[in-house]
């Protein structure tokens, strides 16, 4: 029996876009007998993101979560190890590691690309050098769809031996220095393909890498750290982490629609940036000229003394109307989860999270649905 559709009754922050190709994809993987974390669906999804990215190798997940913790456990990340990231992110980015037991601790970000600060880390790193303390891993995030500067991060790092895992669950498609895409340079990488993204199977994650080792390991620890052995054997515990055949089979058909979807957040992006950017109080996040966002989301700042209505104000005019917006993430070192970890700065990621608004920008989103957030948004200026 068939489940009625989803009514057309919201329009939603960033729904998920079918291209019309899942259902044979899924049909073919489903008849050939594949249904688990095993198959030619997971194998060549691998395939395609490693070539995609550039990297040497990917790994598939059951989530981008997931592929963070295998990246910690590879990295060698201890109880009582320092893992520092930007405090202008999602919980996610920290979790895997606070629950081995590291000590997360938040850098503050920059004021027009909102992503890690490289010259604050740099001086961190040196701190954090005299005192003997030097954090096990670095995980800047390519926040909104936006690369983080890389090569300054990578350059602060190596200086130091500090390696460098890069969040970029949001920014496949994007592009950092030299045409590079999001995450390369970093010692590993993360995707996402959970719902709301550009590319999605439903969920799921990706670990990408150069190094085989590493990704040897963390496909080794995804299967329940088994040991290539006729029986169970086990030198260590590992987790149930492998993408299923079903979500490979969905992302393997999503993924040659990126290059039009990344165009189309783009093209959303530029027509609010056109219609609203000029207004009194209300500002986007900078493209740095080195880089090309993929423009997952659309992020307005909001100034309440110069646009006449805070951030708030805004957000609670489009729910009326039946639009989703919502805040930009809530700093991680103003979360009650983290009110004891240290920090350096912060005082950017603050003033960016009372400002900031998450606009929809769904590649499937029409014009006409895009002028009614316009519409409403200029409604609520002084104008």
């Amino acid at each position: 029996m068939p489940f009625p559709q989803r009514p057309p009754s919201r329009l939603p922050l960033s729904p998920p876009q079918l291209v019309g190709t899942e259902l044979d994809s899924l049909r073919a993987t489903l008849e050939a007998g594949w249904l688990a974390p095993a198959g030619p669906a997971p194998a060549a999804f691998e395939e395609a993101v490693a070539a995609l990215t550039g990297f040497a190798g990917a790994v598939a997940t059951s989530s981008g979560t997931a592929a963070l913790h295998l990246a910690y456990r590879v990295l060698g990340v201890q109880p009582g190890d320092e893992v520092w990231a930007p405090c202008m992110t999602f919980v996610a980015t920290v979790a895997p590691a606070v629950q081995m037991g590291a000590v997360p601790r938040f850098l503050d970000v920059t004021e027009r690309g909102w992503t890690l600060d490289p010259d604050l880390l740099a001086e961190e790193l040196s701190r954090a050098a005299r005192r003997g303390r030097l954090p096990r891993v670095v995980v800047p995030v390519d926040l909104y769809g936006q690369c983080c500067d890389l090569a300054a991060i990578h350059a602060a790092c190596g200086r130091w031996g500090v390696p460098v895992l890069c969040d970029s669950a949001a920014a496949m498609g994007a592009e950092g220095r030299e045409g590079r895409h999001a995450g390369r340079g970093a010692r590993l990488a993360v995707f996402s393909f959970n719902g709301n993204k550009i590319v999605t199977a439903g969920g799921g994650g990706m670990l990408v890498g150069d190094d085989p080792a590493l990704l040897a390991r963390a496909r080794q620890l995804a299967g329940q750290a088994k040991e290539p052995a006729a029986h169970y054997e086990h030198e260590t515990t590992g987790y149930t982490y492998g993408m299923s055949s079903v979500l490979a089979a969905v992302g393997l058909a999503q993924l040659p629609a990126l290059p039009a979807r990344v165009a189309r957040r783009r093209e959303v992006f530029a027509t609010y940036a056109a219609a609203l950017g000029a207004l009194p109080g209300i500002s986007f996040i900078a493209e740095p000229g080195w880089g090309r966002a993929n423009r997952w989301l659309t992020v307005a700042q909001v100034a309440p003394a110069a646009f006449g209505a805070d951030r708030e104000a805004v957000r609670r005019a489009l729910e009326a109307a039946g639009i989703e917006s919502r805040p930009a993430w809530k700093p991680l070192h103003l979360q009650p989860a983290f009110r004891d970890a240290p920090q350096a700065g912060g005082a950017v990621a603050a003033a960016l999270f009372e400002r900031g608004l998450c606009l929809p920008s769904g590649s499937g989103m029409s014009p006409a649905e895009q002028a009614r957030v316009i519409d409403i948004l200029r409604g609520c200026g002084r104008g």
